[in-house]
């Protein structure tokens, strides 16, 4: 299951198809939906960053503006703010590949200069273009995410796969190499909760545009709606659309439980997997 080839990131290679890697996620920011921002605390950021690698984490994504619905937008400086300060001492301190969860290229080119080595665009370029260039010139790795205002759709799963697509070509024009674009359907984003599911249901069709995927599911509404609990409660809802999307192709999980995900990962590898 899930796409074939290497990409290197950072000082790590990634060999999809081997194994299912796991991303955890570090929000430096007041008001994360899931309740773990981190803003103006840096040193409790270091110590969640510490704690994720030592559970397994392959990846760190630290974002400094809250994605959640009705969330209002930062000023890049303030962005700037929030994630640098600790982005430079998590590089130092750590040695995974750190990426910067950001839309806008100005955070990304200084995120980059600090130890980032990877884009995560929850706009797959529809916001600001300037990424792709970016991720080009840097010769990094970029997250190409569906995602749109409002969830209208006349047919939901052919939309996201043109959307992405679209978004692929425009890295691609820019420069960014193929094994460098990965592709993420955008879950709890531009979606119902009836969209959401259809998109785990029929995960497997992303596996078409031949990226690596990306499955964002932690915590997120499709989970609290469905077993009406809060984010703090979301454990075993999130470690059912892990393992479901594991068999259906996922290449990355991007979680907040780095450590129960972990476990939920290497048991469906082992049953999904070839050779384990």
């Amino acid at each position: 299951m899930g796409f074939r080839g290497m990409t290197r990131i950072g000082n790590k290679e990634f060999h999809w198809g081997e194994r299912t890697y796991i991303m955890g996620i570090l929000n430096v920011t007041p008001d994360s939906f899931s309740g773990d921002g981190l803003d103006g605390r840096p040193e409790v950021a270091i110590a969640r960053a510490k704690e994720m690698v030592a559970q397994g984490a392959d990846i760190l994504d630290i974002g400094g503006e809250s994605t959640r619905p009705g969330a209002a937008p930062v000023s890049v400086e303030e962005e700037l703010r929030r994630v640098i300060p600790v982005l430079k001492q998590v590089a130092n301190e750590i040695n995974i590949p750190i990426s910067i969860d950001t839309y806008k290229s100005e955070v990304a080119r200084q995120a980059l200069d600090c130890g980032a080595s990877m884009i995560n665009d929850v706009w797959g370029l529809k916001e600001d273009i300037g990424l792709a260039s970016l991720a080009a010139e840097r010769k990094v790795s970029i997250i190409l995410m569906h995602n749109q205002k409002g969830a209208v759709y006349n047919n939901m799963m052919a939309e996201v796969l043109d959307s992405l697509r679209w978004s692929v070509t425009k890295a691609k024009e820019a420069g960014v190499t193929p094994e460098n674009i990965m592709i993420d359907p955008g879950i709890g984003f531009g979606k119902t909760v009836e969209h959401n599911l259809e998109i785990m249901r029929r995960l497997d069709e992303f596996s078409v545009p031949g990226y690596p995927l990306l499955l964002g599911t932690s915590r997120k509404s499709m989970i609290g709606k469905t077993l009406n609990l809060p984010a703090d409660q979301r454990l075993e809802g999130t470690a059912a659309t892990v393992a479901i999307g594991i068999a259906k192709g996922a290449d990355i999980v991007r979680v907040h439980d780095v450590g129960p995900m972990m476990r939920v990962v290497r048991m469906s590898d082992a049953i999904v997997r070839s050779g384990g």
